[in-house]
């Protein structure tokens, strides 16, 4: 764990979390096909049914992460970025494990996502994996496809 490592619900109006927002959005844009670039922007964020949080170490934006609720017993994890000075640090996974323990309060029994299979999403999906998440179906509107793959996590 990262001392002093805070995750709450951000209400997505920070000059900080905004451009990571923007950054996320950019590097899914340089590395994924247009009609693959799931991530969501601002405005979709703030969608009900989306709930967004961000990690914060003295203030600092370490990462970012959401979770849209599917229905009753089905939750799927969007926009998990690490901070560029946060990355390989572990801020990321203490979203994961944060919003899987958001997840199981809900009483979600299962969470999903959908990732690239590249080479720029090999970190995202080996720290999925670590916890348990499995390759899928299709849920949603995703395609599996060459580049696109789901996951998920029976909890």
């Amino acid at each position: 764990m990262i001392a002093g490592l805070e995750i709450a619900e951000d209400d997505l109006t920070g000059e900080d979390i905004r451009a990571l927002i923007a950054l996320h959005l950019v590097g899914m844009r340089a590395t994924s096909p247009a009609d693959k670039v799931h991530a969501l922007p601002l405005e979709r964020l703030r969608q009900p049914g989306v709930t967004f949080y961000a990690a914060r170490v003295h203030g600092e934006v370490a990462a970012m992460g959401a979770i849209k609720h599917l229905d009753e017993t089905h939750g799927e994890l969007k926009s998990m970025r690490a901070a560029p000075a946060w990355r390989g640090k572990g801020a990321g996974e203490a979203m994961l494990v944060h919003l899987l323990e958001v997840a199981r309060a809900r009483g979600y029994t299962r969470v999903s996502l959908e990732t690239g299979r590249t080479e720029a999403f090999a970190a995202a999906a080996t720290l999925y994996r670590k916890h348990g998440f499995t390759e899928c179906e299709a849920f949603a509107d995703y395609v599996v496809d060459d580049f696109s793959t789901c996951m998920t996590l029976e909890i």
